[in-house]
């Protein structure tokens, strides 16, 4: 039998173009209703990985202080005397990108002498992959030319372990401001108390340097006068992760655009009245 033949025996019939055309257009609408979805479930996925990760670097963070007579990591020290103390190896910072050429600067690609230098590193299990937001993008570029995921989204805040240049008695911190409290050992956390002093949250790639993030305090809590040092991430719709002394973590709403304006500036500009910066404060230290 004749393929014509079978086909007027069996009465069959190809698709029309219009046929065709309102096929194409309904899985054109399906795609369109589906792939929003797809990627509110990939943020909600990495920003369960990210307290995940967090998480896992707080109980470094405890343990360590539990080892050492209740003395918490610097977030930051300069001197040499200090230097061993720091969380975060000073000598090879990130450095802001991506403005052309520095994401061959080591700190950017550099994992053996970053974050595997960390003081946290013998408590943290041989993963490098706690240090870093899944939803950060930001690459370095190694000696050989590849490009790598930088080794680090996290920063330490400036009020948790203080900056190590300081002696232990100096309760200044950022600002000038002597009246705010750089804890230095984990019994000290009494007011706002663990559960309301983030240790570490996730910074914006293009701010993220050392690993001191700074919080102003002068003027809290006068919210005119409120104002950004340094960025904050916003790799979960607007939002960054952030971990508590308690041992929890949680990802934050930002409210005010300027906390995650689309390019970066340095100094930041004025943010008065900003309730984000606000936040950051009620969530830092105390008198």
């Amino acid at each position: 039998m004749s393929c014509k033949s079978f086909l007027k025996k069996g009465n069959r019939k190809a698709f029309t173009l219009i046929e065709l055309l309102v096929v194409i257009a309904i899985i054109a609408i399906l795609a369109a209703m589906i792939l929003p979805a797809l990627g509110k479930a990939k943020t909600r996925a990495q920003g369960i990985q990210c307290m995940n990760n967090t998480k896992q670097l707080m109980v470094a963070w405890r343990m360590y202080a539990e080892d050492n007579r209740d003395n918490l990591p610097y977030s930051y020290a300069s001197v040499p005397s200090a230097k061993p103390y720091s969380w975060i190896p000073s000598g090879s910072p990130l450095d802001i990108a991506p403005d052309p050429g520095l994401e061959k600067v080591q700190g950017n690609w550099d994992l053996e002498n970053t974050v595997k230098k960390s003081l946290l590193w013998s408590y943290c299990g041989n993963s490098v992959g706690i240090f870093r937001c899944p939803a950060d993008i930001s690459y370095g570029i190694n000696p050989k030319g590849q490009r790598v995921p930088r080794p680090r989204s996290v920063a330490m805040s400036n009020w948790v372990g203080g900056n190590g240049d300081a002696p232990p008695e100096y309760k200044g911190g950022w600002g000038g401001g002597g009246k705010w409290i750089v804890f230095r050992k984990l019994s000290q956390m009494q007011r706002p108390g663990p559960s309301k002093t983030f240790v570490f949250l996730d910074e914006h790639q293009q701010s993220i340097n050392d690993g001191y993030f700074v919080v102003e305090m002068d003027g809290y809590p006068n919210l005119p006068r409120t104002k950004i040092i340094d960025y904050p991430a916003s790799y979960h719709n607007n939002a960054a992760g952030f971990a508590f002394a308690d041992g929890h973590s949680e990802i934050h709403k930002w409210k005010d655009p300027r906390t995650y304006p689309k390019r970066l500036v340095f100094p930041a500009p004025p943010s008065a009245n900003n309730p984000d910066v606000l936040w950051m404060q009620e969530h830092s230290t105390r008198e």
